[in-house]
């Protein structure tokens, strides 16, 4: 079976090919194709990879492109996980925003939205490449913002592509331990945007545990969201945000904290990606070994400036390993075997959350078979939660609107409706600032 993974020469990428490499049943991937744009990074991420595959029976065979159409070209399954413009971008994305005193994270606010101007028609142009190279291929998209891009690309693949993301996995993962469950036997009842849910309910053998977890004030303070949100705001909630939403719950503190940190989170990375590119492209260093150490700073330092606004401390240890990678494999499982499984994903709404039209991607459990993810019926989410999915929603459905027809119109609009900008001027400034630094932008008129 043939896995093609856009954006292959990505810092993550050795995260997937781990996962595969411990798969041997019938069935599973035995060529994964690379496809970047970038030479230089195929190259250093290829040593990991062949560092990681040394005395593994069986390995996937690894092969690296820079042409698309040869990628695709009968695949089986396409992970899609690029980033447009680069960490650079990224680094430009929260800067503009930052300097007119609004949130610039990568997905979340102003930086999602620069974010998904630039990544929706190159996404668009793979997915119509999908549709025409490789029909029967399933594409699993980890490209952010993950729900607004899944959209876009459904409207050309239909439900053959799926969202994917480890934020809802981890959350709940930490809920079942702190309650002393087995996150495998859980059922997680969380439901939302990317970035922008809520768990509800965690059930074991039937049972909802999770008000056990908000009438108590110490366990609810014992785990990452409790401390990042605070526990009477949990026990207001009367559930557990996706940690995203700490942007929202507290957007001042947290624009506050990004404007007074040394750098940004896409500086920060972009600086560090640079040296361990540079390090692995020298064939004397071993490969493996830097990524690692690489990694474990990345892991360790993720969302410091919340942590540091709310007082949470450190992350705690076992949410350094990361996830999304595993939700990816067990996914592909899924499809290729019909291993039926749970997953929470992002998908076309149909008629779960009746707030949204069928067509909205919504993140949400579903149920996984060989004919692809299939959402639950979930309960309305309540009125606050609703009111925050439908306004970002409708921002994801203008910056989709901007990237059809090339209106700057409609790009001024989406900044200005997002909840977390608060001026229709500031967003006009945003967008000249935005198409100013970014030449992925230059088609706005």
């Amino acid at each position: 079976m043939k896995l093609t993974i856009l954006g292959g020469g990505g810092f993550r990428v050795p995260l997937v090919y781990g996962a595969l490499l411990g798969d041997h049943a019938e069935g599973r991937v035995t060529r994964v194709v690379l496809h970047d744009v970038d030479d230089r990074r195929l190259y250093a991420v290829a040593r990991v990879l062949a560092e990681q595959a040394a005395g593994v029976p069986d390995a996937p065979e690894v092969s690296t492109t820079t042409d698309l159409d040869e990628a695709l070209r009968g695949a089986d399954f396409v992970f899609s996980a690029i980033r447009v413009g680069g960490l650079e971008g990224r680094a430009n994305d929260e800067r503009v925003a930052l300097a007119e005193g609004v949130l610039g994270q990568e997905t979340v606010g102003a930086g999602g939205i620069a974010y998904g101007l630039r990544t929706v028609p190159v996404a668009v142009d793979i997915a119509r490449r999908v549709a025409r190279l490789a029909p029967d291929a399933w594409v699993i998209n980890f490209t952010n913002p993950a729900g607004l891009v899944t959209e876009a690309m459904s409207r050309h693949l239909g439900d053959r592509v799926i969202g994917i993301c480890d934020s809802p996995v981890g959350l709940g993962r930490r809920i079942a331990r702190v309650l002393g469950a087995d996150p495998r036997e859980a059922w997680i009842d969380y439901v939302g945007l990317n970035h922008l849910g809520w768990v509800r309910g965690l059930y074991v053998k039937g049972r909802d545990e999770l008000p056990r977890l908000l009438a108590d004030l110490p366990l609810l303070g014992s785990f990452e969201e409790g401390r990042l949100f605070g526990a009477d705001w949990l026990q207001s909630l009367g559930a557990v945000p996706n940690e995203y939403l700490h942007y929202y719950y507290y957007n001042r503190e947290t624009v506050r904290a990004y404007q007074q940190a040394e750098k940004t989170r896409g500086a920060f990375l972009h600086d560090q990606q640079a040296r361990f590119y540079t390090q692995v492209g020298n064939p004397d260093i071993p490969a493996l070994a830097t990524w690692d150490r690489t990694r474990a700073e990345r892991e360790a330092t993720y969302m410091a400036e919340n942590r540091e606004t709310a007082g949470a401390g450190d992350r705690d240890e076992g949410d350094l390993s990361g996830g999304y990678e595993k939700v990816a494999l067990a996914l592909m499982r899924a499809v290729a075997r019909d291993e039926r499984t749970t997953l929470i994903l992002n998908v076309r709404n149909r008629s779960t959350l009746s707030a949204l039209d069928g067509d909205a991607v919504i993140e949400v459990p579903c149920l996984v078979d060989a004919q692809g993810a299939h959402p639950v019926s979930v309960d309305p989410l309540p009125d606050h939660a609703t009111g925050l999915v439908c306004a970002v929603k409708a921002v994801e459905r203008e910056v989709l609107r901007a990237a059809e027809s090339g209106s700057r119109t409609h790009a001024v609009k989406a900044f200005a409706l997002h909840p977390l900008v608060d001026s229709v001027n500031v967003a006009r400034r945003l967008v000249d600032g935005y198409t100013a630094v970014h030449p992925g932008l230059a088609y706005l008129k």
